[in-house]
Formats: C-alpha cells, sequence, structure tokens
C-alpha cells in the first residue's frame, strides 16, 4: 500500500507503459487540481458578493488587468514546462537542472519587475476603464494587494509547471489542496468575522498562495530523478534563458493579446453598470470550471507529447493526440451539460439579486457551444506545445482574440443598442467570444493536420557538447 501511494507522487515517465492509462492518471490530479485552483477566485466571489454590496463587481472588474500584468510569468511557466518535459524524456538531467534553476531566477525578476509596474498604476488603469465610481476604491485595493503577494502565485505556478513537465502531478494537487482550504478559512475569516470586505479577500489568497509556494519549491529541491540543485544551476546560462523565452514568449504574448482584448471588452460591460459587472463576474467564474477539462487536457497533451518526442517515439506521440482530443471532448461536453442545467441554482451562490442571476443565466447559454470548441484548441493546442510549436497558437489567437473577437463585440453592442439596454446588450459580448472560441477550434486543428509542428522539437538547439552523449540515445531511436 505505502509502495502504490510513494508511486502517485513520483515523476511520471510516459515514453513507456498503456497511452491512455498514461493520460488518464496524469489528467485527474490535474484535473482536481484546476478544480481546487478555480476555487480561489470563486470562494472569493461567492463570501465577498453574499456580504459586500457592490463586491462581487469590484472584483471582476480587477481580472482582465490581472490576466494581462501576468503574461511574463505565463511565457516563462510555458517555455520551462516544455523543455523540462523534452529533457526529461531525453534523460538529460545536467541541462534540465540548470533549466530549472534559471527559471527560478528568470521568476524571480519577472515578479519584482511586476510589483513595481502594476502597484503604483492600479487606480488610473481602472479609471481608464470607465470602472464605476462606487466600487473603485474596492477594485484599486483587491489589484494593489494581490500584487503584493504576486510572487507567491508566480512561484507555485512555475514549481507547479515543472513537476508537471517531469510527469509528478499528485504533489502539487496535494499543496493546492491545502492552500484552497486555507484560502477558505481566511476567506471567511478576514472578511465575515474582521470586517475587511474585497481587501480581506485579497490579503486571504496571496497569504495562501505564498504558502502553496513554499511546499512546491521544497519539493522541488528533493525530486530524485534530477540532480539537486546546485549554485553553478542558479547561475545564468545565455543559451537556456534564450530557449526558454524563444518557447515562452509566444504563450506570454498570446496571453498577453487576449488580455488585451478582454480589458477592451471590459471597457465595453463597464459602461453597462454593476449589475451587468456582477453577472458577468459570475459567469466567467462558473465559466473557469467548465473550462477545467480543456485546459487540464491541454497540460496533459503537453507533458505525454513532450516526453515522447524527446525519446523519439513518434508512434506514441500519434496515439496519445488521438486520445487526449477524444478525451476532451468527452469531459468537456458532459460538463458543459450539468452547467446548463443547474445553471440557475449555480448563480445563487454568488448573489440573491434575480437581475443578475437572470442576466447571467442568459450569458451562460450563448456560451454554451463554445465550451465544447474551446476543448479541442486546448486539447491540440497543448500537442503543439508539447512539441515545441509555441507560435502556431499565438498567431491563431492574434487573429480570433483581437482581429475577430474586439471588432465582433463592438459591432454586436453596437447594433443591439435599445431602450432596455441603452448601451448594449450584454448578450452580444458573449456571442461574439462564442463564434471566436469556434474559428479559434477550426483554425488550431488546420494547422496540427498540417503537420508541421512535428519538426520543432527543441532538443536540436539545446543539445551542446557535453549533452550530446546524453541526447543521442533518444534520437537513434526516430
Amino acid at each position: 500500500m505505502l509502495a502504490k501511494i510513494r508511486q502517485l507522487f513520483a515523476t511520471r515517465d510516459m515514453t513507456e507503459g498503456n497511452v491512455l492509462t498514461n493520460l488518464v492518471w496524469f489528467s485527474i490530479p490535474l484535473l482536481l487540481g484546476n478544480f481546487a485552483q478555480q476555487l480561489y477566485a470563486t470562494v472569493d466571489s461567492i463570501v465577498v458578493g453574499r456580504s459586500v454590496p457592490g463586491g462581487l463587481a469590484a472584483i471582476g472588474a480587477t481580472g482582465p488587468i490581472v490576466n494581462l500584468l501576468i503574461v511574463l510569468f505565463m511565457a516563462i511557466s510555458t517555455g520551462a514546462s516544455i523543455m523540462v518535459a523534452q529533457l526529461f524524456g531525453a534523460k538529460s538531467y545536467k541541462r534540465l537542472s540548470r533549466t530549472i534553476g534559471n527559471t527560478l531566477i528568470l521568476i524571480l525578476l519577472a515578479g519584482l519587475l511586476m510589483m513595481a509596474i502594476a502597484i503604483p498604476t492600479a487606480e488610473p488603469v481602472l479609471r481608464l476603464l470607465d470602472t464605476p465610481e462606487e466600487i473603485i476604491g474596492m477594485s484599486r485595493d483587491y489589484l494593489v494587494i494581490t500584487f503584493i503577494g504576486v510572487l507567491g502565485t508566480a512561484f507555485y505556478n512555475i514549481g507547479s509547471g515543472i513537476l508537471r513537465g517531469l510527469g509528478d502531478v499528485f504533489t502539487p494537487l496535494i499543496f493546492l489542496l491545502v492552500a484552497t482550504i486555507l484560502n477558505t478559512v481566511l476567506d471567511m475569516h478576514f472578511v465575515w468575522n474582521l470586517h475587511w470586505g474585497v481587501a480581506g479577500a485579497a490579503w486571504a489568497t496571496i497569504i495562501s498562495q505564498a504558502v502553496s509556494a513554499v511546499l512546491v519549491l521544497m519539493r522541488l529541491y528533493r525530486v530524485p530523478t534530477i540532480d539537486k540543485l546546485t549554485k553553478e544551476d542558479l547561475k545564468p546560462d545565455l543559451s537556456l534563458i534564450k530557449e526558454l523565452l524563444r518557447l515562452g514568449l509566444p504563450a506570454g504574448i498570446t496571453q498577453g493579446i487576449f488580455s488585451m482584448a478582454m480589458i477592451m471588452v471590459q471597457n465595453l460591460t463597464n459602461q453597462m453598470g454593476t449589475t451587468v459587472i456582477e453577472a458577468n463576474t459570475a459567469v466567467i467564474r462558473i465559466d473557469g470550471f467548465a473550462m477545467m477539462p480543456n485546459f487540464t487536457f491541454g497540460m496533459a497533451a503537453t507533458t505525454f507529447i513532450g516526453q515522447n518526442i524527446g525519446a523519439g517515439k513518434m508512434d506514441r506521440v500519434k496515439d496519445g493526440a488521438k486520445v487526449v482530443t477524444r478525451l476532451a471532448l468527452g469531459v468537456s461536453a458532459t460538463l458543459t451539460v450539468l452547467i446548463l442545467l443547474f445553471g440557475r441554482q449555480v448563480l445563487t451562490l454568488f448573489t440573491t439579486d434575480p437581475q443578475v442571476i437572470e442576466i447571467g443565466y442568459g450569458m451562460m447559454l450563448v456560451l454554451a457551444v463554445g465550451y465544447v470548441a474551446v476543448s479541442q484548441t486546448q486539447a491540440y493546442g497543448g500537442i503543439l506545445r508539447g512539441a515545441g510549436d509555441t507560435m502556431a497558437s499565438m498567431w491563431i489567437s492574434l487573429i480570433t482574440s483581437v482581429g475577430m473577437r474586439v471588432p465582433l463585440a463592438y459591432f454586436f453592442v453596437w447594433v443591439s443598442r435599445s431602450e432596455r439596454w441603452p448601451n448594449g446588450s450584454p448578450y452580444m459580448l458573449n456571442l461574439s467570444l462564442t463564434i471566436t472560441w469556434i474559428l479559434g477550434a477550426i483554425f488550431t486543428y488546420a494547422w496540427f493536420k498540417k503537420g508541421k509542428w512535428r519538426e520543432k522539437s527543441v532538443l536540436a538547439d539545446l543539445a551542446s557538447s557535453e549533452d550530446q552523449a546524453e541526447i543521442s540515445p533518444a534520437s537513434e531511436e526516430n
């Protein structure tokens, strides 16, 4: 029994064994982890939404801004996950340790830069986005406190990404569950007992994330299948940093593009008033749960494909692609149906306002088809990323999120202005999003079928004379 428990927390080599079994065992803790992580924001919204007037809208108004400012973390994390998976599959442990060390240094520098930029600009940005005056103070407090604790968030996410690349998904899950429970307890204490309002929810979140970051970094230092991190591993290696950024920047730019588009759309939402902002915020929280399978199988695909490409096992890459896209489709469709059936009841967790509930449920109906489309975008996108092809997703996101979504949102809102909706219908914002999700799925699948991603392995770029002997055995299997 003890041996089986240890096996769950060990790194997982997905270059051997049954493809479906590997993906399912890897995906289950990822799904649970995504569920727990989504609870962070959801608990904040429920506790604040039911006890602080305007609090739900205040938190919702900050979302796109936070997403925009963490793009650098996204870039570093994506690059590290791809490199770790491929180097682990190739058994190139020396370079793997140096990659991890350089990643941690980059995250530290990025976090300090983020704090320096975000904290003093919080209120000006909120005013630029036409945030309603009655919630701007609460939104500012939430933003500032969130970025005070941004390093905890960054180190947890990057540490978890590295462990996932090594095949260990159970350890980050356990630490995340601990942090989620802590966040829930602190939320209720700070908001209900101490009456700190929106600021209390923010403090609860950053304290919990700091705890999870410390736990993940301690685990990372003790991973038995890689060389122990030394001072040499923490010294900047320009070739590794260049490769990290080459792989990760497209994902970071993609997230940045998406966040910029969301900010432009948030401006439209803010003009529709506090009721619409609250409905939209509740839907976004529920939307996060509907998207969980999509992101889960995308991450699973990245690690599985990365390890098997690193090992030169292209037959397993082909089989893994089929399995992961079918799993994503089936699970996403089932969860979407459940959310639609019980959508109104779920919305009552966030608010008792019948108008907010009615608007929110209408938004969910418009988004329903899009959830299934995103499952395929994420699954095929994960395959591309695992192979090292990160540029394709960036361009697809650029075309759909900015080139299509923003113009469609502004056009639909403009033509839907009426006596009831003088600033346009909120449902049109969701319609524009659903259309671009479907187009994104079509474009991603088309690029996958083209097949150029098979030529994007990062190992050739990383190979140096000292590692050539380690990588060549895997290469000979091609």
